[in-house]
């Protein structure tokens, strides 16, 4: 095995890689940029460096900083995770002349399966079906645009994970979607050349698992279903798939095989197929890395997946063949994101002020407690996979699960995840990769008034328990805070959300009798561990999770809804009502919905703009974000520049 591994990146990929090399004796190097100090993977590694820059390029994707960190920590091999150089050939090489061993396939097999054009005209050749596309410049594809089949998909050619992807209606649309999508393909691999292929209506995601070693072994782990994606962004993920047929499953599996085995692959990829209403299959592309949902296949296989890549890589053979291989049970995925389902999956970068996990479930993540989110990074917070033996006892764990899992401080899709695996189309597995560009404006409804029906009664007996029972600096120099509780018949009003909510409190010893329209009812049982809130009104238990503001409001979670609670006889110091402030965004004033970067700056002062027009893009985690005029107007002023980092609710430009 190895002297030492260094693992080429962050988050929870790379204390995921710890993890497996851990078990296997390996001593680990983090490195780190230094807005990574002190996250999880610096502190679970044997050694941690950190890189020099201040952006991904100059951190996380600069090879010679690496490959010398790696000689000067006597690491004699790379693991790359996913993303940033996980597939980038000019880093097997560097690694192969620094006589380090890359911890993945072949620089030749990353070359030719990487590039998503090779890709397709490889498996063309080998007879495995491909959608139909064209290539070449953006000026050639563009001379073709009144003749292509649209809708169309612009895709990045050195793309994956769903990065550098636009779908295209009609002709007028294709020059900006190829200038985005070779933009963001550019910043994200390096390589901004673009392809564009046919878009199949209503497809499955499927892809195929594939594990080699050098001695010219290759299994399949058989399959997982991605079909749930937003922006092409996965974000659940399950095994087995609920629409393969034993026929389909083997005739995919051994399409998939095929093209591993012809171009001699070692190490994990994943081979990944778009599935049509007729249960005709298509390559898409080959993941030549570990891929963020290879959880559900260890799940359902039994096989560490990280661990096979390490014992691989050192030019041991798999310890086992296909037959001893078999799926067993059902296995879920859900990615967490720091972003707002309710406006449009708006990055939400930002800090992390209370942080509670669900028990009982595998939670792949770097973040153990308050934390900050940083928006240059990835929005994904974790990934939590639950087991069940069937799908229907999945489904439902997983449910329970997302409802136990608990952040403040910014917004997270967790409650939109609840709702997708509740929705009756995904349980009886009517979906497709369109379904949440489809649906989602339904299911936000469905979500916003789910949450307006649920009784607010408990969610104020939670928030009067916290309350009371934890007390701040704040409350304790209050004296409505001594006295609001203790008086004869006390009547304590709130507000949650936007209901105002009256009760009356007694207390008798450890218990409370509350007096709310006119019932009487006994609260009991109470408990408080680190937010957590659970009680029961009369015989029914309650669980509710809470954490304290600093103008003493609180944030209480309950079924994975957020509240806004306050109860009114209280103020924090210095606490005052405002009507707005230069910050807030008006007709006149652009800001920016969140932290970012202007990486497209499209007017200058004097310019005359429309209402929608693009006045620059904002990047942030990853995605860019367009900024429109609210209105028809002249440009009076534009306050940044092209890589300019700004704030959340920053003025960007100002209108006449």
């Amino acid at each position: 095995m190895f002297r030492k591994l260094l693992i080429a990146n962050r988050g929870e990929i790379a204390v995921r890689i710890i993890r497996s090399a851990q078990d296997l004796g390996i001593p680990t190097v983090a490195i780190y940029s230094e807005a990574d100090q002190g996250a999880l993977h610096t502190t679970m590694a044997d050694e941690a460096s950190v890189l020099s820059g201040d952006d991904i390029g100059s951190t996380y994707l600069d090879i010679p900083q690496i490959i010398d960190i790696a000689q000067k920590s006597g690491a004699d091999a790379i693991h790359p995770g996913y993303g940033f150089l996980s597939e980038n050939s000019a880093f097997i090489q560097a690694c192969e002349q620094a006589n380090i061993t890359f911890v993945g396939p072949s620089e030749e097999a990353i070359r030719m399966m990487g590039n998503k054009l090779e890709a397709r005209a490889f498996a063309k050749q080998l007879g495995v079906p491909v959608p139909e596309g064209i290539t070449g410049s953006q000026e050639e594809i563009l001379a073709q645009q009144n003749e292509l089949p649209y809708p169309i998909l612009a895709k990045a050619a050195a793309g994956g994970g769903g990065k550098g992807m636009r779908i295209v209606r009609s002709a007028k649309d294709l020059k900006d979607a190829l200038i985005s999508t070779s933009r963001e393909a550019k910043s994200y691999f390096g390589d901004a050349t673009v392809y564009i292929e046919k878009y199949l209506e209503e497809p499955r995601h499927i892809e195929f698992q594939l594990l080699g070693d050098q001695h010219g072994n290759l299994v399949h782990l058989f399959e997982r279903e991605c079909s749930l994606q937003r922006r092409y962004q996965k974000i659940i993920e399950e095994a087995p798939s609920p629409t393969l047929t034993p026929e389909l499953r083997a005739r995919m599996a051994e399409a998939a095989l095929k093209l591993g085995k012809a171009i001699n692959y070692y190490n994990a990829g994943t081979i990944e197929f778009l599935v049509d209403a007729e249960e005709e299959f298509y390559f898409l592309e080959m993941n030549t890395r570990v891929q963020v949902e290879h959880p559900v296949t260890e799940m359902t296989t039994g096989v560490d997946i990280v661990a096979e890549q390490l014992r691989v890589a050192a030019g041991q053979k798999l310890s086992f063949t296909q037959a001893d291989l078999q799926q067993q049970g059902h296995a879920i995925e859900c990615r967490v994101y720091a972003e707002d389902p309710k406006k449009n999956f708006l990055p939400s970068p930002g800090e992390i002020t209370y942080y509670s996990a669900p028990n009982s479930v595998r939670l792949d993540t770097a973040i153990t407690g308050p934390t900050v989110i940083e928006s240059q990074y990835d929005p994904m917070i974790s990934k939590m996979i639950v087991y069940r033996p069937n799908r229907e006892d999945c489904i439902r764990q997983s449910i329970e699960a997302l409802e136990h899992y608990v952040i403040h401080g910014i917004e997270t899709n967790i409650a939109y995840l609840r709702a997708l695996l509740r929705s009756e189309d995904f349980q009886q597995n009517t979906i497709s990769t369109k379904y949440c560009d489809e649906q989602t404006s339904g299911i936000i409804d469905r979500m916003e008034k789910e949450k307006q029906t649920l009784d607010k009664f408990p969610v104020a007996l939670a928030g009067l328990i916290y309350n009371f029972r934890t007390p701040t600096k704040a409350s304790k120099d209050n004296i409505w805070t001594e006295i609001g509780f203790w008086r004869h018949i006390p009547t304590v009003t709130f507000e949650i959300d936007e209901e105002t909510i009256s009760l009356e409190t007694y207390q008798n010893k450890s218990e409370y009798e509350v007096r709310y329209n006119d019932t009487l009812y006994r609260i009991h049982a109470i408990s408080i561990d680190e937010g957590k809130v659970d009680f029961s009104i009369d015989d029914e238990n309650y669980t509710f999770y809470a954490s304290i503001q600093d103008d003493l409001s609180q944030h209480i979670s309950w079924k994975t809804y957020k509240f806004h609670w306050q109860r009114n006889d209280l103020m924090a110091e210095g606490q005052f009502s405002s009507t707005g402030s230069e910050s807030d965004a008006s007709d006149d004033r652009v800001s920016s919905p969140m932290p970012g970067k202007v990486i497209q700056l499209n007017v200058a002062v004097g310019d005359e703009v429309k209402r929608g027009d693009t006045l620059l893009i904002v990047e942030a985690m990853k995605m860019e974000n367009q900024i429109i005029a609210p209105r028809d107007a002249q440009v009076k002023e534009v306050r940044v520049e092209i890589n300019s980092r700004v704030n959340k609710d920053e003025i960007l430009i100002e209108l006449e």
